[in-house]
């Protein structure tokens, strides 16, 4: 085993080369000051042919965007200069996507959270060439949920998603529709991706000087501006949360330390809501809340900073210290009333025990997942189809790690043997990873097979999955021999057109 200092060494020397977005409509006007109205995300247009497949158009863009009030950056996104449109879609859909790339670079757009075929999950082996035009079709089978849309070229994805790609994927379905929740979407029902950028004096994204975990910024820009208000109109509203960041996670509570209601984390709706005045997020995870508001208050949705971190070193540098606030909601004077929430949501069944024996383990330690590092070439396991498997996930290291699994949603049955907390009780595909604690998780491989395709597990913080910290598997069915493509680039290549 190589020390640390020696590992680290050989990564400096290593070749990784970097690559480095969607009009955005403004919330209802709130009163000026030192704060912008909310961007919103429009809606992603779609149509419906006579094969019924809801047809959508994703194009991959560089603009200019003023995250800073009166600064104009150099940014990336999907029909736009930053970020991307909110695609949505009915459970038992098919959907399909032309996606081009209108970028210096080779890029991929993956579906972070679907279930979907690994030919069309978007991961480092379905790159667009600058130029090209990538159309992957799927039938969406799972329970509404907020999922999201990003880059995943390999060596490249922090860069990517800094300058700006990025955007929400939200799914529908019968049971959700059913339920009284806030639903109106730009009204009571809001999308907040929440990301950190370092700028320049003259506005530029910095992106030298990353620390262990990426690069961490100084300034929170919510929907793609930095200080932005909410003018809200009634007096309960969802907030649909990303953690957007490449390395960054948040400690989210409101600035009076009031109470909100978690109804749903990454997979969908938990079985009833949990009360809650605080929640942790680490890239990559999503947090449906509900908040109650007052006629015209106004109330500061913060980051406070990180109290459990319990086997971290250096926690000041990994951003554990910081205090942010993301965004300002500003209640009318006469909000509209909302029905109370219901007592119940969904109800979910347990795919596995703390008692059920692991079929696979993995330690997250220097980059690497079991003491290897990425490679494209490389099948790290097999996976028979429609079977249940119990997975043992260990942070062997003393930084912030997560743990993000394509293709399904897991429970997490066990922490250090004890049950989660009900904030972790619901559908997850990105999970937090504490020094020296390890996570029991269950999850289904339904049914997509493929023998050349692999999906992917890895570290959501971007610049550790760059360096390496990933691993792909694929799905069979009994007998089927794998036949994965040959790559003819490393880790160091990647990302060039």
């Amino acid at each position: 085993m190589v020390s640390r200092r020696g590992f680290l060494t050989g990564l400096a020397l290593a070749p990784v080369v970097y690559a480095a977005g969607c009009s955005i409509r403004p919330s209802a006007p709130g009163s000026t000051g030192s704060t912008r109205p909310l961007p919103i995300p429009p809606l992603a247009a779609s149509t419906v042919g006579a094969d019924g497949v809801r047809r959508f158009a994703l194009r991959a863009q560089a603009g200019t965007t003023e995250m800073i009030r009166g600064k104009q950056t150099a940014t990336w996104g999907y029909n736009g200069s930053v970020l991307g449109p909110t695609v949505r879609a009915r459970r038992g859909e098919q959907v399909g996507f032309t996606v081009t790339n209108d970028l210096p670079e080779a890029s991929s757009v993956h579906w972070h959270g679907m279930h979907l075929p690994a030919k069309f999950d978007g991961g480092p082996h379905q790159m667009i060439a600058p130029g090209a035009v990538w159309a992957p079709q799927w039938t969406v089978q799972q329970q509404a949920a907020t999922l999201w849309y990003h880059p995943h070229p390999h060596g490249a994805t922090e860069k990517h998603v800094h300058r700006g790609l990025s955007g929400l994927f939200l799914i529908d379905d019968d049971a959700a529709d059913a339920l009284d929740l806030p639903k109106e979407y730009g009204v009571d029902d809001i999308p907040l991706v929440i990301q950190d950028r370092r700028f320049t004096a003259d506005g530029a994204l910095d992106e030298s000087d990353a620390t262990d975990v990426g690069l961490l910024g100084d300034t929170i820009v919510t929907n793609g501006i930095a200080n932005a208000h909410l003018s809200v109109t009634t007096d309960r509203v969802r907030l649909r949360i990303l953690n957007g960041s490449s390395g960054r996670l948040y400690h989210l509570a409101f600035g009076d330390g009031r109470a909100f209601q978690l109804i749903a984390t990454d997979g969908g709706l938990l079985p009833k809501p949990v009360t809650l005045n605080r929640i942790q997020l680490s890239p990559g995870e999503r947090v449906e809340l509900v908040v109650s508001v007052g006629a015209g208050e106004n109330v500061t949705l913060r980051s406070l900073p990180i109290t459990e971190r319990a086997g971290i070193d250096r926690a000041a540098e990994f951003g554990f210290d910081d205090t942010f606030d993301v965004l300002i909601l500003r209640a009318a004077e006469s909000p509209r009333p909302s029905a109370a929430l219901p007592a119940t949501l969904v109800p979910m069944r347990a795919l596995a025990t703390a008692t059920t024996a692991p079929t696979r383990a993995f330690d997250l330690q220097w980059f690497m997942i079991n003491n290897r590092r990425m490679d494209m070439n490389r099948i790290d396991m097999t996976v028979p189809v429609d079977t249940t498997e119990v997975w043992t996930v260990r942070n062997k290291d003393n930084w912030p790690h997560n743990f993000h699994v394509h293709d399904v949603q897991f429970q997490i049955v066990a922490i250090d043997g004890n049950a989660p907390p009900l904030a972790l009780s619901g559908w997850k595909d990105t999970v937090y990873t504490a020094p020296g604690a390890s996570y029991t998780l269950a999850m289904h491989f339904a049914d997509h097979t493929d023998p050349t395709y692999p999906y992917m597990y890895h570290c959501h913080l971007l610049h550790h999955e760059d360096q390496g910290m990933m691993g792909q598997f694929l799905v069979l069915t009994p007998g089927q021999q794998p036949t994965p493509l040959r790559m003819d680039m490393d880790m160091g290549a990647m990302g060039h057109g």
